[in-house]
């Protein structure tokens, strides 16, 4: 699994920092100009990561405004679409269709091949997925948007958007999990077509975003997944049976990439591989051993040993 990256406008000349921020943006994510509000420097830090099939990223920032427009799209088309989550910070969102606000909790789906603006007046957080159209268009059932869409993904709204939300931001936050790129799939398909499609769909999503928040808890077993998606133990069994794999055997994979991230993550060398596996969900070290060995052909001691060594060289 890929590192995110991280690029920030805080150690650049002043003025370079738009420049380079459009430069950034253009190079990970989609064209964009900047502009300020007010006669200020951009203070701006991306955290991107590049999936298989998809962009993630969390960007934070000072108050501006950015612009996607027609000149802008002829010389750099995207062909994708945009999901913007909005944690910090008050927007608005202008397109042919009109004005929007938009406040934390509250994300926006759009093509990016389809001009807007977009203001932050008191600064930003949020994340972002990046997804070729074509792909949408596989997940959703829809061959283009209409316009742009608002979702709630507050703790009150949509159950799906929220649970992606979560995937995004654990993944380009700063413990890195690795993300489940199915479940996000799956989530962003549940999302767009109000899981009237396939409810398994949305019944796996659902659970894989309760698993990944449950992962450090050595008790948790199918049977509180199923009761935390509404559905029977039986039931939840065959769902990811077709997709190919046991709850337990998913719970195991889920517990091991996360283990691995950490074990090559740049932790304080006080905390033991041991440490690591717990804060996994296992409870046995001698199990860890021999799941980590199985899926990745190496020792979890030899993997942290490695990382330390050429941390140290870099």
């Amino acid at each position: 699994m890929p590192a995110p990256v991280e690029f920030s406008t805080l150690d650049l000349p002043l003025e370079e920092r738009i420049e380079r921020w459009e430069g950034h943006n253009a190079d990970v994510l989609i064209g964009l100009r900047c502009r300020m509000l007010e006669v200020k420097q951009l203070e701006a830090t991306g955290t991107n990561l590049r999936l298989e099939s998809m962009d993630l990223a969390r960007v934070v920032g000072t108050s501006h405004v950015v612009e996607r427009d027609a000149e802008l799209i002829r010389q750099h088309p995207s062909d994708s679409v945009m999901l913007y989550f909005s944690l910090v910070g008050d927007a608005f969102f202008y397109s042919e269709d009109g004005i929007r606000a938009v406040g934390p909790g509250q994300g926006l789906l759009l093509d990016a091949d389809t001009a807007f603006m977009r203001g932050f007046s008191n600064g930003l957080e949020e994340l972002v997925v990046k997804m070729p159209r074509s792909l949408f268009a596989d997940v959703s059932g829809a061959a283009s948007l209409v316009g742009p869409t608002m979702f709630d993904f507050s703790p009150s709204g949509n159950v799906y958007a929220a649970a992606l939300a979560r995937q995004v931001g654990r993944a380009t936050g700063r413990d890195a999990a690795p993300p489940d790129e199915h479940a996000i799939l799956e989530l962003v398909s549940v999302l767009t077509t109000g899981a009237r499609a396939n409810l398994n769909s949305a019944h796996r999503a659902a659970a894989r975003s309760f698993i990944e928040q449950r992962l450090p808890d050595a008790s948790l077993s199918a049977a509180q997944v199923a009761r935390a998606v509404g559905i029977s133990a039986r039931h939840l069994s065959r769902v990811f049976a077709d997709d190919g794999i046991s709850v337990p055997k998913y719970i195991l994979e889920r517990r091991l990439a996360r283990a691995h991230a950490l074990l090559t993550a740049p932790l304080d060398a006080s905390v033991t591989t041991a440490d690591i596996a717990r804060s996994c969900g296992f409870s046995s070290a001698t199990y860890f051993s021999k799941s980590f060995v199985a899926r990745f052909g190496h020792r979890a001691t030899d993997v942290r040993r490695d990382a330390v060594i050429m941390r140290s060289a870099g």
